[in-house]
C-alpha cells in the first residue's frame, strides 16, 4: 500500500469488505428518503460496492449518483446499480457531477478521513444541495479514533459536537441522530432554506 493510494488502502480489501457488508443500517436510509422527493436525485458519496445502499436506494426510484475511489469498489456498484451515475474519485476532491441533490448520503466514511478532509468534505455537501434537501451520514456519537480492521488505518470521529459545528458552518442544521441495530450513529441534517 502506496501514500499515493487514493482509495487509502480500500481498492486492496474490496472483495473483503464486499464479504463483510451486511444490511445493518439499511433501514435507517429508507426511513431517511421517505422524506425526499419521489425520484429526486441522491448522490452516495464512498459508495463501495453499492450494497445496501445504492441497491435500496434504487429501488426506492430514486436517480443515484455514486462516487468512491477504489477502482474495485465503483466496478462493483455499476455492477450492483446498473442504472446510476458512476465516478471513480476521492470524496475530498470530487466536483459531485457539477451538479445539486435533494439527498446525499455517506455511511461509513467520513470517518475513515483525516479531520481536516471531513471538514472539507462536509462544507462542500452544503452547497451542493438543494434547499430543504437533506444529509445522511455515520460516525460515532462521541470524539475518538481507532485502527480500521480492514485497512489498519486510522480513523478518527469528531464527535458530536465537533460534526454539528461543521454542518451548521456548511449551511446546514442538524434534524437527528439514530441508531442502528448494529450499534452505528447516523446524524441527519437539512440545508437551510433560502
Amino acid at each position: 500500500m502506496t501514500s499515493d493510494d487514493a482509495s487509502a488502502g480500500w481498492d486492496a480489501v474490496a472483495e473483503r469488505f464486499a464479504a463483510l457488508r451486511s444490511d445493518v443500517g439499511s433501514d435507517i436510509v429508507l426511513h431517511w428518503s421517505r422524506q425526499l422527493p419521489r425520484g429526486g436525485a441522491v448522490l452516495d458519496i464512498g459508495c463501495g460496492t453499492g450494497v445496501p445502499i445504492g441497491t435500496c436506494l434504487a429501488a426506492q426510484g430514486f436517480a443515484l449518483f455514486g462516487i468512491d475511489p477504489a477502482p474495485r469498489m465503483i466496478a462493483a456498484f455499476r455492477d450492483n446499480v446498473p442504472e446510476a451515475t458512476a465516478a471513480c474519485e476521492p470524496a475530498e476532491t470530487s466536483r459531485f457531477f457539477d451538479r445539486r441533490f435533494d439527498g446525499v448520503v455517506a455511511i461509513g466514511l467520513l470517518f475513515l478521513l483525516p479531520e481536516a478532509a471531513q471538514a472539507a468534505v462536509i462544507a462542500r455537501v452544503g452547497p451542493a444541495l438543494h434547499p430543504g434537501g437533506r444529509f445522511l451520514f455515520s460516525a460515532p456519537r462521541e470524539r475518538c479514533d481507532w485502527e480500521d480492521s480492514l485497512t489498519g488505518r486510522r480513523s478518527w470521529s469528531l464527535g458530536e459536537a465537533g460534526y454539528g459545528a461543521l454542518v451548521e458552518a456548511a449551511g446546514l442544521e442538524m434534524a437527528g441522530c439514530h441508531r442502528d441495530a448494529g450499534g452505528n450513529d447516523y446524524f441527519d441534517a437539512v440545508a437551510v432554506e433560502a
